[in-house]
């Protein structure tokens, strides 16, 4: 059976990285493409990688007849894509790439986001989209929210830990680079390649970023109670890539050992042997996350290392792997390629 998709917001990196990623994908058609400042251009223009593909002219989203969809991607800017998906027809299938259905409680996105939630009918049915952990849920889900790319990748870190109780939940430290891809595809003067290479900063010190949100709320489910992680992220001038390094107190033995048992049967996620350090050269353009543990020169203390790329695992490549789910196909269809190296 073939599943006809549109994706809003093609304009952007994890727009184009969908396409990318579909295409692969044997039993999936893009039957439409919006990008309303580029409406009336093709992909070829906008991205000329993609130039061999047979795919819609860029549109505006109100000109797609979405009776003939099967699911829509929303990759547009947070606010605007819960404004847009408000206004979609209530049976369809939808996952959003943005950050404004990740949070539970609409106080929380206000007091991260800077504005009150306008879509809370759909913000109530929505599914956490992190795939590993919330898989029967997304199966039946109409609305999933993708996560954060840092999120995911912290998560995947710290996720089993906190759940098997192996760690102290008072003593995180998360320190995590990422690729400027993930500010986005807009222009930036802090992003422009003479204020952005041959350096590197950290940003939204002191507990700021907006993916702290997601990591109270998920770590604290999990655990029952509260759980505050400290929290810096950094720019990073590569294209692609996170890289997460996490400061526990706990037995690092046990912790590689916990992840092999939560991680078993994960097609997505490589546990390396222990003492041995991922890179973000491994995962690139790919959906896998790879994880390493190690042991602390301090007793008692370990360090984990995730890393995935920001714009596949991290975004598109999670948003195809949760539409395979809700569209009843295998979960890794489209998404085993190797990663690209060097």
């Amino acid at each position: 059976m073939t599943h006809k998709v549109a994706i809003l917001g093609a304009s952007g990196y994890t727009g184009a990285e969908l396409v990318r990623l579909i295409a692969q994908h044997p039993n999936i058609d893009i039957a439409a493409l919006s990008a309303d400042r580029k409406a009336g251009m093709t992909m070829a223009q906008v991205f000329p990688h993609l130039r061999h593909m047979e795919l819609p002219v860029l549109c505006k989203i109100d000109e797609i007849d979405f009776a003939g969809i099967d699911l829509c991607f929303c990759a547009l800017p947070h606010k605007t894509s819960q404004e847009v998906i408000a206004a979609l027809p209530k049976n369809l299938k939808v996952v959003d790439l943005s950050a404004d259905f990740r949070l539970r409680d609409p106080a929380e996105y206000e007091k991260w986001y800077g504005n009150p939630h306008s879509a809370l009918a759909q913000q109530e049915e929505a599914v956490y989209g992190l795939t590993e952990f919330y898989r029967d849920e997304i199966t039946s889900a109409r609305l999933v929210a993708g996560t954060g790319c840092n999120a995911a990748t912290g998560q995947f870190a710290l996720r089993p830990l906190i759940a098997a109780g192996v760690i102290d939940l008072d003593d995180i430290i998360l320190d995590l680079k990422c690729a400027v891809s993930g500010a986005g595809r807009s222009l930036k003067e802090n992003l422009l390649h003479a204020e952005l290479s041959e350096g590197y900063n950290a940003y939204a010190i002191g507990g700021t970023h907006r993916h702290l949100g997601e990591f109270d709320q998920e770590f604290s489910k999990v655990a029952g109670r509260p759980v505050k992680v400290q929290f810096t992220p950094h720019l990073l001038p590569v294209n692609r890539g996170i890289l997460a390094t996490v400061y526990v107190k706990g037995d690092a033995q046990v912790i590689h050992e916990t992840f092999a048992k939560a991680y078993e049967d994960e097609p997505f996620i490589e546990l390396l042997p222990f003492g041995e350090a991922p890179s973000t050269h491994h995962v690139r353009g790919s959906n896998f996350c790879h994880i390493g543990v190690a042991q602390d020169r301090i007793d008692g203390r370990a360090i984990v290392i995730a890393t995935l790329d920001n714009l596949t695992k991290g975004s598109s490549g999670q948003a195809l792997q949760n539409a395979n789910l809700m569209l009843g196909e295998k979960e890794t269809e489209g998404l085993m390629m190797a990663p690209l190296f060097p």
